[in-house]
């Protein structure tokens, strides 16, 4: 169990969420039962990026924390904030302005569920190296059964680590922050990136550069809900040109001028192996009848032309509103 010598460290988990209420009234008592198994203060805070301020009236009613009392009697405040400004990034950035007054703040996403001991692992792990951050695992879950191309091509699969592997990229869906080493290394998520995705990466990736450390814990495992809309081919192999566009723009944008020129290159030549060496591994699976092969050649070639897009400043705009 986590302990803290001199004193009890404060506790934000920030729930971001864009208009899914079914989501969030599932989530928000699992986060009250997790944080009755553990001895430090809580809070959760629900930031809402819904222009509308859609979740405001189920956030702050009170019939749904019955559901939490089954793990203790004392429940942490929950706090429902409204982030009107459209955009990912600067649901996060209002994340870590409401966590000013705590010492963690974790992150999880509306849509995945914690596993029984997630809190515990997390705090365990971070009492253990004491890093900047702490990243834990994301296993999808299926709304409805994917077909076969889907789950041969690997589109929701994720690494995974030994607990205590220092690693030096990660998402927010399942990252804790030391926010006083995120303060003093001058962090922040760039608003840039608040309509293309990629915020939560420039930032882990500037954590690391600029000295602090990103411990893994393989037992603090968060359940992704994959919804049927995003089980479609044409679904998985956009976001696998989002996340290439995103990575040669994180790159560009990392880069001192006078070496762009060379990082574009680069990556223009990455991204056209890429595609070239995507487009061939599909025709040999089409060849030899694998699925995996065809599935895998075209989320490589997807990826590779989301770099070459991105290279020469094409943005995709994959949570663009009407």
């Amino acid at each position: 169990m986590f302990n803290q010598a001199t004193s009890d460290p404060r506790v934000v988990i920030a729930v971001l969420t864009f208009r899914r209420p079914a989501d969030l009234e599932e989530l928000l008592p699992e986060l009250l039962d997790q944080a009755g198994m553990v001895h430090v203060p809580v809070e959760i805070v629900v930031v809402d990026n819904d222009p509308e301020a859609g979740a405001r009236a189920l956030v702050t009613e009170t019939s749904w924390l019955e559901a939490g009392q089954s793990a203790s009697k004392r429940h942490p405040p929950v706090r429902y904030v409204h982030e009107p400004t459209p955009g990912i990034a600067s649901a996060r950035n209002r994340a870590l302005q409401e966590g000013q007054g705590a010492d963690l703040l974790i992150f999880i996403d509306d849509d995945e569920r914690p596993s029984s001991h997630w809190l515990v692992q997390l705090l365990d792990t971070y009492s253990t190296y004491r890093p900047a951050a702490v990243v834990g695992p994301v296993l999808s879950q299926y709304d409805i059964e994917p077909e076969q191309w889907i789950r041969a091509g690997g589109f929701f699969e994720r690494r995974r680590f030994t607990t205590g592997t220092p690693v030096s990229l990660a998402a927010t869906n399942n990252l804790l922050l030391d926010l006083a080493q995120v303060r003093s290394l001058g962090l922040s998520f760039d608003e840039r990136f608040g309509l293309s995705g990629g915020s939560d990466s420039l930032f882990t990736r500037q954590l690391h550069q600029r000295g602090g450390q990103m411990i893994w814990c393989d037992e603090a495992i968060v359940i992704d809900i994959v919804p049927a809309d995003r089980l479609t081919r044409e679904w998985v192999l956009q976001r696998a040109f989002r996340m290439g566009n995103t990575w040669s723009r994180i790159n560009l944008d990392e880069t001192e001028n006078g070496k762009r020129v060379l990082v574009r290159m680069n990556l223009q030549a990455r991204g056209a192996a890429r595609v070239c060496g995507g487009i061939m591994r599909y025709l040999a699976g089409s060849l030899v009848g694998q699925v995996p092969l065809r599935a895998r050649g075209l989320r490589t070639a997807a990826r590779g032309a989301g770099m070459l897009a991105g290279s020469v400043g094409s943005v995709y705009h994959e949570y663009k509103r009407g």
